[in-house]
């Protein structure tokens, strides 16, 4: 179920920098705008493989037993948990990759892809984040469908917006690490809650 604890859910995960929104980013300093569109929308494609595999590993789990299903919600929160605590703990910056200005909307998008496809987390992100929005006695398929479509629009409307602003953004981060640290440990500290939340409830 699409509520207001997901979208901010969505909004904190989609917003924290990894290997789509560095690529996205690298593409808007080094390239255009319409060249940083397709960096997002590949980025976005990328996602739908997880999503697949995400909701079909839910609804094989659903329909075993409730006790084979809490337990991958306690493997779910451990995983967030270590997110959090990474995040936490790193002291690493934000950095873009080189992009090539040539390369035709197409390879931009491929590459995208691929740099999502080939992230294992993103599934198994994805397969311990579903699980607290979907509500029982209703159809879990219609729901993960309902919840993956919205944060995949989400992810598209963001990563646009991190390749329209990325030279201000780039400029920020390097003229205030602490302050993206900071940033950082806070979304880190959100993850934990989060973890908490999918062990009790």
């Amino acid at each position: 179920m699409i509520t207001t604890t997901f979208f901010l859910a969505s909004l904190i995960v989609i917003l924290l920098p990894g290997s789509g929104v560095l690529y996205t980013v690298s593409i808007g300093l080094t390239g255009s705008r319409k060249d940083s569109f397709f960096a997002a929308l590949g980025c976005t494609l990328g996602i739908i493989p997880h999503l697949a595999v995400a909701i079909l590993g839910l609804l094989f789990i659903r329909e075993m037993n409730s006790a084979a299903f809490n337990l991958i919600k306690w493997i779910g929160a451990c995983y967030l948990l270590y997110l959090g605590l990474g995040m936490i703990r790193s002291k690493a910056g934000l950095t873009a990759n080189e992009a090539t200005t040539s390369a035709t909307p197409f390879a931009i998008i491929l590459k995208a892809i691929l740099i999502n496809l080939l992230n294992p987390k993103l599934t198994l992100f994805l397969f311990s984040y579903l699980p607290q929005f979907i509500v029982s006695g209703k159809n879990a398929t219609v729901q993960g469908l309902q919840l993956g479509l919205f944060f995949m629009l989400l992810t598209l409307i963001i990563f646009i917006l991190y390749g329209i602003l990325a030279g201000s953004f780039s400029v920020f981060l390097k003229q205030s690490p602490k302050t993206f640290l900071r940033i950082q440990q806070g979304f880190g500290a959100i993850f934990i809650i989060f973890a908490v939340q999918l062990a009790l409830f």
